[in-house]
This record gives C-alpha cells, sequence and structure tokens, in this order.
C-alpha cells in the first residue's frame, strides 16, 4: 500500500441512523448515498452513533467532508422551541403521528452538531440532506419548524398547502418546488426547468423543516406553501476549490423511477457530484498545506564540501585546544571554513551599497540596513572601550573569544552531522 496521500481517496464522514431490529439496536446509512460518494471518488466512512462518540472525533482525521442524511427530529432545546406555540395537547398528537420521528436521539445530535459547526470552522465541504439540512440550519442559528402542518400549512391558503410526507406512498409521494435562478439547483436541473414555471417535483419525507434561515445561506427552491427546500453558503460554493456549504430538505437520490434506478431528472445526482468534487480538492489543499518537508539529500558535490569545511572547522578547533603551529601543508584546507564564515556573515559594506542600488527590493533588506547601522555604532564603542583595556584585560577577552569559537565549532560540526544523518534514514 502506498503512502504516498495524494493518491489515497478523500474521506467524507457519515453519521449513522440507530434502529432497532431483533430487539436489539441496529445502526445503518442508505446505501444510495454510500453508492455515490464512493461513485464518485471518495471513502465515505462512517461515525456510528455510539455514546461517547462526539468526543472522539478528532480520532478520525482527516476529514476532507461531512455529509449528514437522515434521523429523527433535532432536539428542539437547540433553537428556540418556545416560538412554536403548540400546545402540550398538539405536541402530544405530533408524537403519536410522527412516532419514528419524534423520538429525540441528543447523541446523535450532538455528534452531529459538532461536525457540523467544524466544517463551519474550518471551511470542510458539507452536504445536509433532510435532517443534515436541519442540523446545518440549527448549527448557524436558524430555527425550525416543530411540525410543518401545525405551524405552517393550516396558515396557507387551500390552493398553496402542501403533504410533506406520505406514509402510504412513502418514496413515490412528490411534490412541486420553484428552483431560484442563479443558483447551483438551477444548474443542476436547467435541462429539466420550464423557463416560466422554474419547477421540480421533489421527494418528501419530513414533518419539520426550516423555519427561520440563518443569515449567511440563500435559498435555492420553495415548496407551494412557502417551506425552504434547499439552501446553500454564496461565499462557501465553489467545488473545484473544495467549497461546498449547503442543504437539501428532500432527498435527490432517492428521486427514482418505480422500481428502477434511473433518476426522475438527470440533474438528481450533481449534488453528490459537486460535493465529491469539492471534497477531493479540499483534500489537495489540506496536503499542500500541511505537508512535511522531506530531509534534505546532499548530492555527492555537496557531501564532499561539506566534509572539507567539517575538515577545516577539526583543524582550527586542534590548532586552539593543543596550541601548536600548523604545518604549511595544512594551512589551505582551513580557508574552506574562512570562506565558509566569510559567507555567513553580516552583508559586507559593498553588499549593502549594492543592495540600495536594488531598491532594496528583498523581502528584509530593510532589517539587514538597520542591523548593519547598528553593528557600526556597536563597533564605534567597542574600540573606544577595548582602546582603555590593560593588557590583561586584553589577554583575557581574547581567551574568552578562543573558547567560544570552540564551542561553536563544536556545535557547527554536530549540526552538519544530524544532517547528513537525517538525509541517510
Amino acid at each position: 500500500m502506498t503512502s504516498d496521500l495524494s493518491v489515497v481517496l478523500p474521506r467524507v464522514l457519515i453519521v449513522s441512523r440507530r434502529s432497532v431490529r431483533k430487539n436489539k439496536f441496529v445502526d445503518f446509512v442508505g446505501e444510495y448515498h454510500l453508492d455515490l460518494v464512493v461513485g464518485y471518488g471518495a471513502v465515505p466512512v462512517i461515525v456510528p452513533r455510539v455514546s461517547g462518540v462526539h468526543m472522539l472525533l478528532d480520532s478520525f482525521e482527516p476529514i476532507h467532508g461531512v455529509l449528514l442524511c437522515e434521523g429523527e427530529d433535532i432536539d428542539p432545546s437547540l433553537y428556540e422551541p418556545d416560538a412554536s406555540g403548540l400546545s402540550l395537547e398538539e405536541l402530544e398528537e405530533i408524537r403519536k403521528l410522527h412516532a419514528s420521528d419524534t423520538a429525540i436521539d441528543k447523541e446523535k445530535d450532538s455528534i452531529e452538531m459538532r461536525l457540523a459547526k467544524l466544517c463551519l470552522e474550518r471551511n470542510i465541504p458539507y452536504l445536509g440532506i433532510c435532517r443534515g439540512s436541519q442540523v446545518l440550519n440549527v448549527a448557524c442559528g436558524g430555527t425550525l419548524y416543530q411540525d410543518i402542518e401545525k405551524e405552517l400549512t393550516k396558515k396557507c391558503p387551500e390552493e398553496n398547502r402542501v403533504a410533506h410526507i406520505n406514509y402510504d406512498d412513502y418514496d413515490g409521494h412528490r411534490h412541486s418546488a420553484k428552483v431560484v435562478e442563479n443558483t447551483p439547483l438551477d444548474q443542476w436541473f436547467k435541462d429539466s426547468l420550464d423557463e416560466e414555471k422554474m419547477e421540480i417535483m421533489v421527494n418528501s419525507y419530513h414533518h419539520q423543516g426550516v423555519k427561520r434561515l440563518a443569515q449567511r445561506f440563500v435559498p435555492m427552491a420553495f415548496a407551494p406553501d412557502g417551506l425552504i427546500e434547499g439552501f446553500y453558503d454564496p461565499d462557501a460554493y465553489n467545488p473545484e476549490e473544495g467549497k461546498f456549504i449547503m442543504g437539501l430538505q428532500f432527498h435527490p437520490e432517492r428521486m427514482r423511477k418505480s422500481d428502477s434506478d434511473e433518476f426522475d431528472y438527470p440533474g438528481c445526482p450533481s449534488a453528490y457530484q459537486e460535493f465529491v468534487k469539492a471534497v477531493r480538492a479540499y483534500q489537495k489543499k489540506l496536503n499542500s498545506s500541511t505537508s512535511v518537508p522531506r530531509p534534505v539529500k546532499l548530492d555527492q558535490e555537496m557531501e564532499k564540501q561539506r566534509k572539507i569545511i567539517v575538515r577545516s572547522f577539526s583543524l582550527a578547533r586542534n590548532l586552539y585546544t593543543k596550541g601548536q603551529g600548523l604545518p604549511s601543508s595544512k594551512e589551505s584546507e582551513l580557508k574552506a571554513g574562512a570562506e565558509f564564515l566569510e559567507s555567513n556573515t553580516a552583508l559586507s559594506l559593498q553588499q549593502e551599497t549594492r543592495l540600495k542600488q536594488m531598491g532594496a527590493t528583498v523581502r528584509n533588506g530593510g532589517s539587514y540596513l538597520e542591523r548593519l547601522k547598528l553593528n557600526e555604532e556597536r563597533e564605534k564603542i567597542a574600540r573606544l572601550v577595548i582602546g582603555k583595556m590593560s593588557v590583561e584585560q586584553l589577554s583575557d577577552l581574547m581567551s574568552f573569544y578562543r573558547m567560544m569559537g570552540q564551542i561553536c565549532s563544536e556545535v557547527m560540526e554536530r549540526k552538519l552531522q544530524d544532517i547528513v544523518t537525517e538525509a541517510a534514514s
């Protein structure tokens, strides 16, 4: 298996939904979601709805995208529950009619809210389907209808009323949705839209929906009763650059003809296609920004120069330690060390002049010049102070700097050796 992250497919986190089968909890994710994510080139990573997982999300890194879909009603305490005005009797009626959805799952809420906020903080691509769109809106400060029929439908004129769920025709139920021009939905379904009506027929499995849309979002479609069927953040939408923050109340992946896998419209899978495109771009961006520089590898010529410099400093150290003269045959070997030190000092006056002629366009060029001026002042002061020293004081000072030179030589030799060791490993 290759370790090159550039060829590893991006990871899309999907939180499972919990149900009961044979008196045991079973976690699942709809197959259509998984098929489309894999088909467009990403790897779905299932986040199990298990107690405490919301505290372990760091273990699922790296996260290149999040797809949230399906599930029970979001805990109403997360979005202004008192604003609904529903009576206790009405709430009990809702619980009986939508028993499978009204059993609040606070653990799933915690996991998905954390993931949604993580995406918003890091600009990780996010696609919310049905409940996932509601999670996104609530995470950004929006609110929900606790029950569409009681809070919205009854207030609508008869001709605008819509059934947003039909248990007798669960997968076959559709209602119209008007698509807003110049939005991603408009682009995806353009070939299927009438220029006057701008409508598509969407499926519907929900009794809750967006009440107040969070300020950062723009609607992409409305049901006849005014309910928002899709929204996105236009400032965070550019799949080619890894940007995608969107919520769809309907399920485009399940908009298929009866007893067939053929989609109702060619644009149905586009949300997943563009989402995965953004995920892949985000992965590339993340890899390029977090890539660790490879150790410096010295070619043969550089290695030869390194050995010469190390040899030069070793000779200089031995000369100081033994206090003996150096044979003339070895004096030339000190030249490499001298040249190395000379080339790594501050700018010379000639270099300073050249820098000025160039207009000091080099970044930090100004700081070099300031440092040179400061060094000149310090040199004048140092000469005045040293000129007043006795012979004994000057001797002590020279001994001190010889010792500092020895230390520098030893440390430099060790650092150069470390570079070679890293390059060889």
